[in-house]
């Protein structure tokens, strides 16, 4: 990810803050992984500027998920679904740049949790 693109999520996460209840739901229909979903996305977001700082708890996330059936292929389209969600959120605030801003942090982060849970070799598919 690029300065700007970290920039862009972390500044269009601050609009989604305040819908945050319509987010998750539109995300998630059980309300116990809304919560978490929410705080695991500030959580991220605020660390996207020092990654170091969240990969120890995307690796734990990853390696959880791993044992309630979550398998690699999975993740590309929790990604659509999540991009989905910021952009019915966010509406005329969703641009181009913006949706590549935050295609790249989830990229990122997706691909450093399927490394983990399932090795390099599962990531780079």
């Amino acid at each position: 990810m690029t300065p700007d693109q970290v920039k862009l999520v972390q500044e269009s996460f601050a609009k989604v803050a305040p819908i945050s209840e319509t987010a998750a739901v539109i995300f998630y229909d059980m309300t116990e992984q809304r919560t978490k979903l929410m705080a695991m996305l500030a959580a991220v977001v605020n660390g996207l500027g020092h990654l170091d700082s969240i990969l120890p708890a995307a690796s734990a996330l990853a390696k959880r998920h791993v044992s309630c059936g979550a398998r690699p292929e999975h993740y590309p389209v929790v990604g659509g679904a999540l991009l989905y969600t910021l952009e019915k959120g966010l509406g005329e605030a969703w641009t181009p740049e913006l949706a590549d801003a935050w295609t790249a942090a989830y990229g990122t982060l997706s691909g450093y949790m399927i490394s983990e849970a399932y090795g390099r070799a599962q990531a780079a598919e």
